[in-house]
């Protein structure tokens, strides 16, 4: 039997989401002395097809910074903002009170704010 060689597309791991903030992002230092700031975003799914369900549903990704200028952008985001992200999937490890636990995240590579919140409407009054 004979095989032929066929090239293999390189392996890639490159994740681009646009979606809102969900929650102020978080800032933790680790038990290493590294800062880490993540932020949750709501990331709307494509409709639905007529007729298969009313909701468009949306998936929460969390997104790691590790980096001094990323963890300062994502640390000024507001819930509500659009943002954009660019990075890689990773899954990390960590022990906690409960043992060893894990979460896939996105490692962030690029990150812009697109779109601030909307201003609450009660709070344009008092301006």
């Amino acid at each position: 039997m004979t095989t032929t060689s066929v090239p293999v597309a390189e392996h890639r791991n490159e994740v681009r989401l646009v979606g809102r903030v969900a929650a102020e992002p978080s800032v933790t230092m680790l038990p290493s002395g590294d800062e880490l700031v993540t932020a949750r975003l709501v990331v709307q799914r494509p409709r639905p097809p007529a007729g298969r369900g009313k909701r468009r549903q949306v998936d929460t990704v969390m997104c790691a910074a590790w980096s001094s200028l990323l963890r300062r952008r994502l640390r000024i985001w507001n819930p509500g903002d659009t943002v954009e992200v660019t990075g890689a999937l990773r899954r990390r490890f960590w022990r906690g009170e409960s043992g060893s636990r894990s979460r896939f995240e996105i490692e962030v590579a690029t990150a812009c704010r697109l779109a601030r919140a909307p201003v609450p409407a009660s709070e344009e009054d008092e301006t």
